[in-house]
This record gives structure tokens, sequence and C-alpha cells, in this order.
């Protein structure tokens, strides 16, 4: 196995705000047609207001009740999330067999990745077992979800930074009922979602260098 190419860095992508149909397309397109070349990148970017469901995601969990916002499923794992202005959203287009990346080892790659970022903001977040993405004090702060497909990963993370929480009320938060979530701005950080984005794609950069076969 080439060990250079196991170890190349990530081609970072800063793309502003993009409608979440379109980057859903754009992410199918580059894993259908990505080869054992082609370099591994993470997009950063915010969406419009929208309902995401992973393939199994419950409709128990919401939305209870109609506000405009677009629901759309798709094939990533866990339950529904919101994504809105405001909030840094990193796709993960990471080509993890090449890298010799287990699927929770990437799990926790990218956990950690966030965990660090907050850290650097003076933010204590910890993972919980069993239940995907970051959270402080019991509020969920990250989301995660991910789809491995020919061991190549596309979707990602997401990081409440100064967006509006009050679409979450209307469903059960990664499909638990009552489950609180907050954001950077509420706990006191002053970075903004492109100040993170560049953090947290550095961290994940890191994280990546330190795993090979």
């Amino acid at each position: 196995m080439n060990e250079t190419l196991d170890l190349a860095t990530p081609l970072i992508r800063a793309l502003g705000e993009v409608g979440y149909t379109k980057s859903l397309a754009g992410m199918r397109q580059f894993t259908a047609l990505r080869t054992g070349e082609t370099t591994d990148e993470l997009w950063l970017l915010e969406h419009p207001p929208v309902y995401t469901l992973g393939q199994g995601a419950n409709a128990v969990h919401g939305p209870r009740h109609a506000n405009g916002i677009e629901v759309v499923r798709v094939e990533r794992g866990g339950e529904i999330t919101y994504h809105g202005p405001g909030q840094l959203v990193c796709y993960t287009l990471v080509d993890i067999a090449r890298r010799g990346i287990k699927v929770r080892e990437y799990v926790t790659l990218l956990e950690q990745s966030l965990i660090d970022v907050l850290a650097a903001q003076r933010v204590d977040a910890v993972r919980k077992p069993g239940s995907p993405g970051v959270y402080v004090e019991g509020a969920k702060i990250a989301a995660l979800g991910i789809r491995i497909t020919k061991g190549r990963a596309f979707h990602g993370v997401s990081l409440n930074v100064d967006m509006d929480l009050a679409p979450f009320s209307a469903i059960d938060p990664c499909g638990y009922p009552g489950l609180a979530v907050t954001q950077t701005s509420d706990l006191g950080v002053r970075a903004t979602v492109e100040e993170l984005g560049n953090e947290l794609a550095e961290r994940i950069t890191f994280q990546l260098g330190t795993c090979h076969a």
C-alpha cells in the first residue's frame, strides 16, 4: 500500500451557504466517481433551514408540526436533526479503507476533533457511549451522521454555533425525546462559523494524519 497516499492531506473547501439537496447531490457524485487516487476532501458550509432524517429514522421523532421547513430523508445513519444558518456543517469525504481506519475509530476521530475545537474555546465537551455526537453538560452541541460506501465515507458532522435553536423544539433531536441542545455562542464563545470551521478542518486533518494502516 502507498503510505504517502494514505497520509495525504485532505483538500479543504469553504463553500459558504449551500442548499442541502445540492450539497447532498455533490457528495453522492464525488463518492461515486472517486478512485483510489482521489484526494479526500472536507467541505465547510452552512445550510438554509432543513430537517434531515437518517435511513432508519422513525417518524415519531418529528417534526411534530408544520413550520415550513423542508424535510429530507437521506442514507446517513442516525435519526432526525436540524440544520440552519449559524450552524457549522463539515462534510468529511474520506476514504477510510485506504487510510486503514475502522468505522468506530472514524466516529471517535470526528468526535475527538470536535471536543478538541471546543476545548480550545474553554468549553468542556464530552462524548456519550452509544449516542454519537458531542455534549456539554448533557445538552447536545454537535451531531454526527455518516455513510460508508465501499470503504469511503461521506456526510459528516454539524456544530451549533450561533443559530436559531427553536426548530429543534419540533423534533426529538437525534431520536431522544426531551434532549436539550446548546450552541457555542450561548457558552460565551465569540468565534464565528468560519473560524470554528477552519479550526475543525485542521483538527480532523491532524487526526487523520495519525491514522494509517
